[in-house]
């Protein structure tokens, strides 16, 4: 039971990553095109409630928001939590 339960928190970590890798990029490709954009609001609530990695790579990636000192402060941080929690989850899982 206990092991399920670190499973699921690297699972929940991991797919918000990715999460806001892809809302990054898609609110990037949005900006260009002058389309309805993600506000800022969801973009850093994505990073700050475990996608903190994905977010922060995206933000480079698509050199989106870099700009931007809330992102610039905000992002690294959650990025290295949600490394520490990961790293932790890990190696209680004996991975």
């Amino acid at each position: 039971m206990e092991q399920l339960i670190y499973i699921i928190a690297a699972g929940y970590i991991i797919f918000m990553s990715l999460l806001g890798f892809l809302l990054m990029g898609i609110d990037k490709r949005r900006a260009c095109k002058n389309a309805w954009r993600i506000s800022e609001k969801t973009l850093l609530l994505t990073a700050i409630l475990g996608g903190g990695i994905g977010s922060f790579l995206g933000m480079y990636f698509f050199r989106h928001k870099t700009r931007h000192l809330a992102f610039v402060l905000l992002l690294p941080l959650a990025a290295v939590a949600d490394l520490v929690i990961l790293i932790k989850v890990l190696s209680l899982l004996n991975v």
